[in-house]
């Protein structure tokens, strides 16, 4: 019987998390995808990001976002604790750092095209995660 839980009433499977709802991992890779196509050019972040490439970067913040969201445990498995204030510390991230980070943010999250019942809790995160973020 438990597993007639995890069904709707046309049978289909019932999304048991966040992750699983706006769609796994496809989602969580065109948001990062996205965003990290605005750093690219971004004057302002884009030196904060010391690799040439921003691939590194990208598959690290996906697997993040995909974990706090209900999916794989892949990024505490190869990195551990998040500490993303530590993590961040080297670099100064200011109101104009977190501006530019949450324009191009935006621009990812309505890519996605989500449902406002999805949409919300995702932006609200990402807007408070910005905010906790300044250490200049």
């Amino acid at each position: 019987m438990p597993e007639q839980s995890k069904l709707s009433l046309t049978n289909t499977p019932v999304p048991t998390s966040f992750f699983e709802a706006v769609g796994g991992s496809a989602t969580f890779e065109r948001l990062v995808t996205v965003f990290y196509e605005g750093v690219a050019t971004d004057p302002l972040l884009r030196p904060m990001y010391p690799e040439e490439d921003l691939g590194p970067a990208a598959r690290r913040f996906q697997l993040f976002l995909e974990q706090y969201w209900g999916g794989p445990h892949t990024y505490s498995d190869e990195r551990g604790h998040p500490r993303l204030r530590m993590r961040h510390a080297p670099f100064k991230v200011d109101a104009a750092a977190r501006d530019a980070w949450l324009k191009h943010m935006r621009t990812a999250v309505d890519s996605l095209d989500l449902p406002d019942e999805l949409e919300q809790p995702l932006w609200e995160y990402l807007e408070r995660a910005a905010h906790f973020m300044l250490n200049a």
